[in-house]
């Protein structure tokens, strides 16, 4: 019997994500430095360290990740011309999402989108100024890519960003020393539709569905025509699923992130 044309995809796109996870699997692991920290591990120490001292240890902003089913939905690159569009979506379905923003051609050219996603309660995080990939940079170079965006960001919504995520997610022992001085906490990604090479949303929903996991951390791109339309089913399905959809600092709470440190799902 043949299969139907919906079963073709759904197994095309199984074994899609399953490549796309394998490759951001070696990426990780060949890209980064040791020491990588999951957010159940940062929660852990974190209630460790205020038991021990007597505080309180509940999450940020009522949610508890201990109970919850969280998962973070990140977006790279942006802002974009699409971006408040997603906006207008997340608003609608109620969830916060954390926002890599990249400076040149983005932060810059799309200032009001910049002040409106702080001003809707997502996170705005660094992406570096141009795109460059930080491990082949020398250490003035990082500073400037990333401090950059820093200064940008803090000109539009009145904070610096506390998290970035390096380009390609390679990062080494100057991106990390840097990181640190800047105030940078480094966050890779545990699910990722590699939406820069498709804009077939249907098959960008499949292969985040097949990722997603607990205490994940979703990686897309507000800047691909397919990517934003795949996101309303992306939430409600796995909504359905029992998930509560949080900030990267609150997947991570109790623990506030710590500047340098690498955290990988």
């Amino acid at each position: 019997m043949r299969s139907s044309n919906s079963e073709v995809r759904r197994a095309r796109g199984r074994a899609a994500a399953a490549l796309v996870a394998v490759a951001a699997l070696g990426l990780t692991l060949t890209g980064c430095s040791d020491g990588a920290v999951s957010p159940r591990s940062a929660r852990s120490d974190a209630l460790d360290s205020k038991a021990a001292a007597g505080a309180d240890a509940g999450g940020a902003a009522g949610v508890d990740c201990r109970k919850a089913k969280c998962i973070a939905l990140t977006f790279d690159a942006g802002p974009g011309a699409k971006t408040p569009q997603l906006l207008d979506t997340l608003k609608e379905k109620k969830v916060h999402a954390t926002f890599f923003l990249l400076g040149k051609n983005h932060v810059e050219k799309y200032p009001d989108t910049v002040r409106r996603i702080a001003a809707e309660g997502h996170e705005v995080a660094n992406h570096t100024w141009s795109h460059e990939r930080l491990d082949k940079l020398k250490p003035a170079e990082i500073r400037a890519e990333l401090n950059r965006t820093q200064e940008a960001v803090a000109a539009l919504t009145g904070r610096k960003p506390v998290l970035m995520r390096p380009p390609q997610g390679r990062t080494n022992k100057e991106v990390t020393k840097v990181s640190k001085e800047l105030g940078l906490s480094q966050i890779l990604w545990s699910a990722t539709a590699k939406d820069y090479s498709t804009n077939d949303s249907a098959l960008i929903t499949e292969r985040i569905l097949d990722q997603a996991d607990r205490d994940g951390i979703i990686l897309l791109h507000d800047i691909y025509d397919g990517t934003v339309p795949a996101v309303p089913g992306i939430i409600d399905a796995l909504k359905a699923r029992g998930f509560t959809f949080v900030t990267v600092p609150q997947l991570l709470s109790p623990a506030a992130p710590k500047p340098g440190q690498l955290y990988r799902p």
